[in-house]
């Protein structure tokens, strides 16, 4: 196998041939992402679009836990004044947009949690494999009471319907494997993580071999069909939760391991 492999401790990427693979590598913490680890999956993604001898990304988690668990907790206790939210959720925004907009297939291989960001990931993905262990959810309501950028809403609107989204977020539920492809979270069920990591190396042999024009006119296509609002449309929403005493006191609960207090402040 021609591979060639660039890493940093946290995100790994490699090439097989004409296929890209990245790693989210911090299995010890569910492969939770730092904000290097954001910027560094938006670089590989931009170097896709400017070379042409890669045809199809690949994502996966490292290890048998987690695809990702979202954005590690402890990135918020830098948080000092609203602009902190608002350039957190612009970056998370800007991120996906990258992922979404890349102009090779990209697909996710998905075993175990695939929660907060790495949910969203996932989502701006165009196919998603996962396992019967699969867990996809946003439980942002029980945990640090901040809330979905009005991109993440949309994406995730345009791939399940406005009803799902209000249910997934209200109820704070991991949605398992059978109900998330039956709903449109994931394109397709395979046993195992060795199931996985066949299926997710098949599919993405076979649009290599495809005609990337027709590959690329058709994300273009969809992308267009779905409106995004624009940034400054949810900036409302994203001060209200990320500068209220309930975000402080979800994040001191998650670091704390206890029970949020909400009292909606």
């Amino acid at each position: 196998m021609d591979q060639q492999v660039a890493a940093t401790e946290d995100l790994v990427f490699e090439r097989d041939g004409d296929i890209g693979r990245i790693v989210f590598n911090r299995p010890q913490a569910r492969n939770a992402f730092t904000f290097a680890m954001y910027e560094r999956l938006a670089d590989i993604c931009r170097r896709a679009n400017e070379d042409h001898s890669i045809k199809v990304l690949v994502l996966r988690g490292a290890g048998d836990k987690a695809f990702a668990s979202g954005t590690d907790i402890n990135q918020f206790r830098e948080f000092k004044t609203p602009q902190d939210a608002l350039d957190y959720e612009n970056r998370i925004d800007r991120v996906l947009t990258v992922l979404e907009q890349c102009r090779v297939p990209t697909i996710a291989a998905i075993n175990g949690f695939c929660t907060g960001g790495g949910a969203g990931i996932a989502a701006a993905c165009d196919l998603r494999i996962g396992t019967r262990s699969t867990k996809i959810g946003f439980p942002i309501a029980r945990t640090l009471g901040n809330c979905l950028s009005m991109s993440n809403v949309s994406r995730l609107t345009a791939l399940i319907g406005a009803a799902r989204v209000k249910d997934l977020i209200f109820t704070a539920r991991l949605v398992e494997a059978a109900e998330a492809a039956s709903v449109g979270l994931l394109t397709e069920v395979v046993e195992d993580i060795a199931a996985l990591d066949r299926r997710a190396d098949d599919v993405a042999r076979l649009l290599a071999g495809h005609a990337p024009l027709t590959l690329n006119a058709t994300k273009q296509a969809v992308a267009r069909l779905q409106r995004r609002l624009t940034r400054e449309e949810g900036e409302d929403l994203i001060l209200m939760c990320y500068t209220s005493e309930d975000f402080r006191e979800g994040l001191d609960a998650f670091l704390t391991k206890r029970a949020p207090q909400w009292r909606g402040q």
